[in-house]
């Protein structure tokens, strides 16, 4: 090979892999980069084994026997997807209905604004986000809203993530994140105006746990509405394929076990909310909320391609390949929940706290 040609070549590869990184890296103008890929929290040279423990602890979701470490774990899985995620779908790390006409973004801001219109805030009053990732929910409430937005994550690096991207929105000043276990919130009780969850309270090995926290931090008359994950009356767990489907669902996002839809009311009721309003949010007419994952697939495998160069220069750290690889195949089993209507994530349920204690 003369000098030229080899210049040439070598040029080609550079100029593709920028274009990968570069071009193609981002999920949003505001996400991540390819060539930023970590393991949040994780210490480079532990991810691997982080996803090692990982994946022995979440193989059998239905059982755990030691369900108070599944917080710990749902931990490591945010620190091993929190790049991949950003990357990869953006910033709010949820499904939405396809919306005719509206691109990805808008379809997932509508899905977003439509949580706090159901809880009747207002502007300057204080809401709760339980579960609020790298806080792109949050982001867009406030902005609609005028709401002053509290976020909680257990996860250290989701806090930092969700902080610069406050600060670069300009929305500092609505909104801010905490670090801790929505199960033991460090919030003084009757202190909220309103609250949300969006795809979230499904990493709780006992909802009710979830939701009495809930319901002790909110004002008395305050509304809390919840998107939950949730099995559907079209699932058989004698169906094979089905159990197949909902078992690749749960190991691959950290579940400790998906609730059906028809526990989500009476968990609401035992902890002492009032159920407003229940819908599957999913159903027709909405348009298929996997649309976007199954239009993804070409992107994943260019994706992928790319992990496993950036992890082969050492730029991405040894086991980024394996997570990619964990997430494309809960995707599939995403798709497939869709398609055969067993699983849902969008089940919504409207609560109230009551203006006056219950009587027992």
């Amino acid at each position: 090979m003369d000098s030229l040609t080899l210049v040439c070549t070598v040029s080609l590869l550079a100029g593709g892999l920028y274009w990968f990184v570069c071009i193609l890296g981002s999920a949003e103008q505001k996400g991540k980069h390819a060539s930023q890929l970590t393991g949040g929290s994780i210490q480079r040279e532990n991810v691997q084994d982080n996803y090692n423990e990982y994946w022995s602890f979440f193989r059998r979701p239905k059982e755990i026997e030691k369900t108070e470490n599944v917080p710990a774990f749902v931990d490591t899985f945010y620190n091993l997807v929190t790049d991949i995620y950003e990357w990869g779908w953006g910033q709010s790390f949820h499904f939405s209905p396809a919306i005719p006409g509206k691109s990805n973004l808008e379809s997932t801001k509508i899905h977003e604004q439509m949580a706090v219109d159901l809880i009747r805030v207002k502007p300057g009053q204080k809401v709760l986000d339980a579960g609020c990732g790298v806080g792109g929910p949050m982001r867009a409430i406030a902005a609609h809203s005028g709401c002053n937005v509290v976020g909680i994550t257990i996860n250290e690096y989701q806090v930092s993530r969700a902080k610069a991207h406050n600060k670069k929105a300009g929305l500092d000043g609505l909104c801010d994140v905490v670090c801790g276990n929505f199960l033991e919130m460090p919030f003084e009780d009757n202190s909220f105006d309103g609250a949300y969850s969006i795809e979230a309270t499904c990493h709780a090995p006992k909802l009710e746990d979830v939701y009495g926290e809930i319901f002790r931090v909110l004002k008395p008359g305050s509304m809390y509405v919840s998107y939950e994950w949730v099995t559907t009356e079209l699932y058989n767990g004698e169906d094979p394929e089905h159990v197949e489907v909902i078992q690749g669902i749960e190991r691959g996002d950290a579940l400790p076990g998906l609730r059906s839809y028809s526990d989500i009311a009476e968990v609401a009721k035992k902890v002492g909310f009032e159920v407003v309003k229940e819908k599957d949010l999913a159903k027709p007419p909405s348009h298929p909320w996997w649309t976007r994952l199954k239009m993804g697939r070409i992107a994943y495998w260019r994706n992928h391609i790319l992990v496993m160069v950036l992890e082969t220069l050492g730029v991405a750290p040894k086991g980024t390949v394996d997570v990619h690889e964990m997430l494309f195949k809960t995707a599939d089993y995403l798709t497939r929940g869709g398609d055969t209507g067993i699983f849902s994530p969008m089940h919504m349920i409207l609560c109230k706290k009551p203006e006056k204690p219950q009587e027992s």
